[in-house]
Protein backbone atom coordinates (compact mmCIF):
# COMPACT_ATOMS: atom_id res chain seq x y z
CA UNK A 1 0.00 0.00 0.00
CA UNK A 2 3.00 2.16 0.85
CA UNK A 3 4.16 1.83 -2.51
CA UNK A 4 0.62 3.09 -4.24
CA UNK A 5 1.03 6.19 -1.86
CA UNK A 6 4.26 7.04 -3.25
CA UNK A 7 3.83 6.84 -6.38
CA UNK A 8 0.47 8.89 -6.26
CA UNK A 9 3.20 11.40 -5.42
CA UNK A 10 5.48 11.16 -7.29
CA UNK A 11 2.75 11.48 -10.61
CA UNK A 12 1.50 14.87 -8.26
CA UNK A 13 4.71 16.19 -8.38
CA UNK A 14 5.56 15.42 -12.03
CA UNK A 15 2.31 17.15 -12.92
CA UNK A 16 3.03 19.98 -11.02
CA UNK A 17 6.83 20.45 -11.96
CA UNK A 18 5.24 20.03 -16.11
CA UNK A 19 2.59 23.40 -15.11
CA UNK A 20 5.79 25.29 -13.77
CA UNK A 21 7.97 24.23 -16.87
CA UNK A 22 5.29 25.62 -18.96
CA UNK A 23 4.70 28.80 -17.59
CA UNK A 24 8.77 29.55 -18.48
CA UNK A 25 7.99 28.53 -22.32
CA UNK A 26 8.36 31.20 -24.88
CA UNK A 27 6.14 31.57 -27.55
CA UNK A 28 7.16 30.46 -30.54
CA UNK A 29 8.69 34.02 -32.84
CA UNK A 30 8.22 33.52 -36.36
CA UNK A 31 11.26 32.86 -38.40
CA UNK A 32 11.11 36.33 -40.68
CA UNK A 33 9.57 39.98 -39.18
CA UNK A 34 7.84 39.98 -42.17
CA UNK A 35 4.66 38.04 -43.04
CA UNK A 36 4.94 38.49 -46.57
CA UNK A 37 8.83 37.33 -46.74
CA UNK A 38 7.17 34.34 -45.30
CA UNK A 39 4.28 33.70 -47.67
CA UNK A 40 6.39 33.90 -50.47
CA UNK A 41 8.73 31.62 -48.94
CA UNK A 42 6.24 28.58 -48.65
CA UNK A 43 5.12 29.46 -52.46
CA UNK A 44 8.80 29.22 -53.60
CA UNK A 45 10.15 26.48 -51.65
CA UNK A 46 6.44 24.60 -51.66
CA UNK A 47 7.59 24.03 -55.78
CA UNK A 48 10.55 22.56 -54.65
CA UNK A 49 11.80 19.24 -54.35
CA UNK A 50 14.09 18.67 -50.88
CA UNK A 51 17.01 17.31 -52.34
CA UNK A 52 17.87 15.03 -49.32
CA UNK A 53 13.95 13.22 -49.02
CA UNK A 54 13.29 13.48 -52.70
CA UNK A 55 9.74 12.93 -51.93
CA UNK A 56 8.67 15.89 -49.91
CA UNK A 57 9.08 19.24 -50.56
CA UNK A 58 11.46 21.68 -49.40
CA UNK A 59 8.97 23.79 -47.27
CA UNK A 60 7.51 20.56 -45.55
CA UNK A 61 11.46 19.09 -45.16
CA UNK A 62 12.95 18.78 -41.79
CA UNK A 63 16.04 18.11 -43.25
CA UNK A 64 18.84 19.95 -42.29
CA UNK A 65 19.76 20.86 -45.91
CA UNK A 66 16.11 22.14 -46.55
CA UNK A 67 16.52 23.92 -43.56
CA UNK A 68 19.53 25.50 -45.08
CA UNK A 69 18.33 26.43 -48.11
CA UNK A 70 14.87 28.00 -47.34
CA UNK A 71 16.81 30.01 -44.81
CA UNK A 72 18.74 31.11 -48.55
CA UNK A 73 15.91 31.75 -49.97
CA UNK A 74 14.57 33.52 -47.31
CA UNK A 75 17.96 35.90 -47.90
CA UNK A 76 17.43 36.20 -51.77
CA UNK A 77 13.54 37.48 -50.80
CA UNK A 78 14.85 40.35 -48.42
CA UNK A 79 17.57 41.04 -50.87
CA UNK A 80 14.27 41.87 -53.07
CA UNK A 81 15.13 39.17 -55.53
CA UNK A 82 12.28 37.98 -57.98
CA UNK A 83 10.58 34.84 -57.00
CA UNK A 84 11.79 33.54 -61.01
CA UNK A 85 15.20 34.75 -60.09
CA UNK A 86 15.76 32.70 -57.18
CA UNK A 87 14.09 29.90 -58.84
CA UNK A 88 16.50 30.20 -61.52
CA UNK A 89 19.55 30.22 -58.87
CA UNK A 90 18.81 27.47 -57.24
CA UNK A 91 17.76 25.11 -60.78
CA UNK A 92 21.66 26.77 -62.15
CA UNK A 93 22.84 25.58 -58.70
CA UNK A 94 21.22 21.98 -58.43
CA UNK A 95 19.55 21.14 -61.39
CA UNK A 96 16.51 20.78 -62.63
CA UNK A 97 15.78 17.82 -59.76
CA UNK A 98 15.11 20.26 -57.74
CA UNK A 99 11.79 21.42 -59.16
CA UNK A 100 8.70 19.64 -58.58
CA UNK A 101 7.54 20.19 -62.37
CA UNK A 102 10.84 20.15 -64.27
CA UNK A 103 10.89 21.80 -67.67
CA UNK A 104 9.85 19.57 -71.19
CA UNK A 105 13.25 19.71 -72.67
CA UNK A 106 16.03 16.64 -73.56
CA UNK A 107 17.90 17.04 -70.05
CA UNK A 108 14.30 16.14 -68.60
CA UNK A 109 12.77 13.67 -70.77
CA UNK A 110 14.04 10.83 -68.56
CA UNK A 111 11.88 12.40 -65.74
CA UNK A 112 9.03 13.04 -67.84
CA UNK A 113 8.73 9.85 -70.07
CA UNK A 114 10.89 7.16 -68.33
CA UNK A 115 7.96 5.96 -65.62
CA UNK A 116 5.14 5.80 -69.44
CA UNK A 117 8.93 3.52 -71.34
CA UNK A 118 9.42 1.54 -68.13
CA UNK A 119 5.29 0.85 -68.41
CA UNK A 120 5.72 -0.14 -72.01
CA UNK A 121 8.61 -2.35 -71.55
CA UNK A 122 7.10 -4.10 -68.65
CA UNK A 123 3.82 -5.14 -70.81
CA UNK A 124 5.66 -5.77 -73.77
CA UNK A 125 7.93 -8.44 -71.63
CA UNK A 126 4.92 -9.60 -70.33
CA UNK A 127 2.96 -9.87 -73.17
CA UNK A 128 6.43 -12.00 -75.03
CA UNK A 129 6.35 -14.18 -71.18
CA UNK A 130 3.16 -15.19 -72.14
CA UNK A 131 3.37 -16.12 -75.45
CA UNK A 132 6.10 -18.20 -74.71
CA UNK A 133 4.60 -20.12 -72.13
CA UNK A 134 1.54 -20.61 -74.05
CA UNK A 135 4.02 -22.27 -77.32
CA UNK A 136 5.38 -24.30 -74.68
CA UNK A 137 2.20 -25.75 -73.11
CA UNK A 138 2.14 -29.60 -74.03
CA UNK A 139 -0.45 -30.29 -76.41
CA UNK A 140 -3.94 -31.14 -75.15
CA UNK A 141 -4.05 -35.35 -75.38
CA UNK A 142 -7.28 -36.54 -75.68
CA UNK A 143 -8.45 -38.95 -73.26
CA UNK A 144 -9.16 -42.36 -73.90
CA UNK A 145 -11.69 -44.86 -73.77
CA UNK A 146 -10.60 -46.62 -70.94
CA UNK A 147 -9.80 -43.29 -68.97
CA UNK A 148 -13.26 -41.93 -69.64
CA UNK A 149 -14.66 -44.90 -68.42
CA UNK A 150 -12.96 -44.63 -65.02
CA UNK A 151 -13.75 -40.77 -64.52
CA UNK A 152 -17.68 -41.83 -65.27
CA UNK A 153 -17.13 -44.44 -62.82
CA UNK A 154 -15.76 -42.19 -59.52
CA UNK A 155 -18.37 -39.88 -60.86
CA UNK A 156 -21.14 -41.84 -60.41
CA UNK A 157 -19.40 -42.86 -56.89
CA UNK A 158 -19.18 -39.69 -55.45
CA UNK A 159 -22.68 -39.06 -52.73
Amino acid sequence: MNRFIVMGRVLVLTAMLGCVAGSWADEAKPLAEDPAVEKRLLDISGEMRCLVCQNESLAASQADLAKDLRQEIREQIQKGMSDQQITDYMVARYGDFVRYRPPVKPSTWALWFGPFLLLLGAVVLLGWVLRHRILKRPPDIPLSVDDKQKIEALLRDQP
